[in-house]
């Protein structure tokens, strides 16, 4: 294992969504992660041919049966070895299941018990069932993502599951194993989706108390209302980004559109709200009078602040991120290589995405069990 966490051990309860993303985040940082599926789970599956989902890439699986004693008590031996727990059940599962925090930290006091739901441990909504899209627009994030005049508009499910819940979950983590190696103790690390949303809308709600931000969605600097800083269709049917935010970039993207020639006489200020629409309806119909291809021969390499509205089977392929190897393919899929990038202890993604089960009697052994205690826990049907 590479990476600036090897050496690291953790066990990830199998969840779905947010939990195998911080699982696989850790995993491509170089920790050791293992995925504990239920054995209601292992069908079986040729290594040849590995799922073909990339949140399960870089860590080996066991199959457990966690509603059987010694399933539980097995888990129970692994956690006593592990630096770190993660499991995104909703608020009292695991403890029902005998592996919750208090059991794992009596086991091994030096344990960070990460938790991944998306209300929280606690409060009027913790015990109901929800969304990404719920957590988000309970958060105040959801409300203002659209255009002047439509309903909020989902922001895939980036914002709440990914952003605000598996990346908060991850940094979480490794902060308490920083924490614990100087204090000797372990903790609970509880991330919620609300919370790390509501985070994520820090610095707008610095803007509201500025006073720079405006109640009505699509009105504002970064909402699509400013005609320097949103997208604009062209005339292939693609589309361009443009930010032109700072003055200088704001004075080249009128240059090279065009609209500072000096047929139009004088223009209004950038910052003049009120001729806003105007003037996106004039850039408008400029970037449909060109491909969205032409514009790039134009753009590119300018400081516009540009970039061409790019399809998932495109963005791979695009000059820049085939520079920067951006992204890779594993076990025949491709797919966004780890991030961020370390200059000494690189990165990188140790296998790809496993069978539930497909590790059992390999980890086990690796993790401390007698071949003999292996055979017992398959023939009592605690392990698959």
């Amino acid at each position: 294992m590479a990476g600036p966490l090897s050496g690291l051990r953790i066990i990830e309860l199998a969840g779905i969504g947010p939990g195998p993303f911080a699982a696989m985040l850790l995993a491509d940082m170089g920790a050791e992660v293992l995925r504990v599926d239920r054995a209601q789970s292992v069908v079986g599956g040729d290594p040849a041919n590995p799922p073909l989902d990339p949140l399960l890439r870089g860590r080996r699986s066991i199959g457990v049966d966690l509603k059987h004693p010694e399933g539980v008590e097995a888990v129970l031996r692994l956690v006593a070895s592990a630096d770190a727990l993660l499991e995104g059940f909703r608020p009292g599962v695991t403890e029902r299941m005998g592996l919750g925090p208090d059991v794992c930290l009596a086991r091994n006091p030096r344990l960070v018990y990460g938790r991944m739901t998306g209300w929280g441990q606690e409060g009027p909504y913790a015990m109901t069932a929800g969304h990404d899209i719920n957590y988000i627009a309970l958060a105040g994030a959801l409300e203002g993502v659209g255009r002047a005049g439509q309903p909020p508009t989902p922001p895939l499910n980036l914002v709440g599951d990914f952003g605000g819940g598996a990346m908060f979950l991850a940094f979480g983590i490794v902060c308490g194993v920083l924490e614990a190696r100087e204090s000797g103790a372990g903790q609970v690390v509880d991330a919620a989706m609300v919370d790390g949303a509501a985070t994520l809308m820090s610095m707008f709600h610095g803007f509201k108390a500025m006073g720079v931000w405006q109640p009505e969605r699509g009105t504002n600097l970064l909402d699509s209302g400013a005609h320097f800083y949103d997208v604009y269709e062209c005339a292939d049917g693609g589309y361009v980004s443009i930010g032109s935010i700072e003055p200088q970039f704001y004075a080249e993207l009128l240059r090279l559109t065009g609209v500072a020639d000096g047929s139009d006489g004088d223009l209004p200020s950038q910052h003049d709200r009120s001729q806003w629409p105007a003037m996106k309806e004039r850039l408008a119909a400029i970037f449909k009078s060109r491909s969205r291809d032409e514009w790039c021969d134009v753009m590119e390499g300018t400081d516009v602040c540009f970039a061409p509205v790019l399809s998932l089977d495109e963005a791979p392929t695009h000059p820049h991120m085939a520079a920067r190897g951006t992204f890779t393919e594993v076990g025949g899929v491709r797919q966004p290589a780890p991030a961020p990038r370390f200059s000494r202890t690189e990165a990188e993604i140790a296998r790809p995405p496993s069978h539930p089960g497909q590790h059992t009697d390999e980890v086990l052994g690796d993790w401390g069990f007698e071949a003999e205690e292996v055979a017992a826990l398959r023939a009592a049907g605690a392990v698959r």
